[in-house]
């Protein structure tokens, strides 16, 4: 066995395919600074998108947080490489940088200026998901007890995305309002960081038609790494591979990723989200177990796994990055 304690195949699988990991927010109270990177490396990724604004974010503050994240990005061309289109990827992965963009959790930070798609687009921001738990000017979010679906100018806001090439994200969107946009979709649709409500009963989990939509649209759902989505206290590979096969059995391999959503202090996070029940129903019960995450490290060993249950290589390659990948060469500009 190798030091990643798997079996040759599936270490030469993991190191030569493209490790993507579609989320992991910038937020240091929290544990999750720059420095987090390392791991990700040492584990084999070869890019990760960074969450650095959103809902709870003005045009301003959203500015100089994706000002503040260039800077450091930038400023280490031995370990990072900013990516600007999909050549830029590979080219990071040949010369063994971690590949590096940016998305935000939510639209408030545009405050309904379509303008700022494009200028967002240009600082480095791939994708947006639409809201994020709670209804915003767009659309519903998914903790809210009635979803009222994409707003008017939530169809002007999906239009100027995809114009942009800016790609759409439903992770935390209402349902009805994630069905509402897959209706209205010309270009991919993803779910960066979700899983399966059939697996795991969760507000925040994806029915069946939601899963059936984002494929039909060419999209891709991104395997978060979350117990509380799981329905796993300790985030195991084997839970996360059961929400990896629901969704392979309907509607193919082709349309599974990685976006794990790691948090590093998970107390720090639970006490915060502990002051939001408005935003996490269920979070102010005494019985609310809080949630942990997968890590990095895990990954190889999740490889091996769809190894031995019969995924072929070019399957698993698909999900641990090659998916995300022509996602992103179908719908950016």
């Amino acid at each position: 066995m190798n030091n990643w304690g798997v079996s040759e195949q599936a270490a030469n699988l993991h190191r030569t395919s493209l490790l993507w990991d579609m989320v992991f927010p910038i937020e240091p109270w929290c544990g999750n600074d720059y420095d987090k990177l390392a791991r990700y490396q040492t584990a084999g990724f070869d890019l990760v998108s960074l969450c650095l604004a959103g809902d709870n974010h003005n045009i301003g503050e959203a500015v100089q947080r994706i000002a503040s994240a260039r800077t450091e990005v930038l400023a280490h061309p031995e370990r990072y490489r900013l990516v600007c289109n999909t050549q830029d990827i590979r080219h990071a992965k040949f010369e063994g940088q971690l590949a590096i963009f940016f998305h935000c959790e939510g639209t408030r930070c545009f405050e309904r200026n379509l303008e700022m798609i494009e200028s967002f687009y240009a600082l480095g921001v791939r994708y947006t998901l639409l809201a994020f738990n709670q209804a915003n000017s767009v659309g519903g979010g998914c903790a809210e007890k009635v979803d009222g679906g994409l707003s008017n100018f939530g169809r002007l806001l999906v239009a100027e995305m995809e114009r942009v090439g800016m790609m759409v994200d439903l992770s935390h969107t209402g349902r009805k309002t994630t069905l509402d946009a897959l209706e209205i979709s010309t270009r991919p649709m993803i779910f960066s960081h979700s899983v399966v409500d059939a697996v795991h009963s969760h507000f925040r989990n994806l029915s069946d038609e939601q899963i059936l939509a984002c494929a039909a649209s060419g999209g891709v759902i991104g395997m978060s790494g979350s117990s509380g989505y799981l329905g796993d206290a300790t985030s195991q590979n084997e839970t996360i591979f059961k929400h990896i096969d629901y969704i392979a059995e309907l509607v193919g391999p082709e349309h599974i990723g990685l976006g794990l959503d790691l948090v590093f202090d998970n107390k720090a996070l639970n006490d915060w989200i502990r002051t939001r029940a408005d935003e996490w129903p269920g979070v102010d019960s005494p019985d609310w177990p809080g949630f942990s995450y997968a890590v990095p490290e895990q990954m190889p060993a999740l490889t091996q796994l769809m190894l031995d249950h019969g995924y072929s290589e070019p399957a698993i390659k698909g999900i641990l990055g090659e998916n995300w990948l022509r996602v992103c060469e179908q719908v950016w500009r």
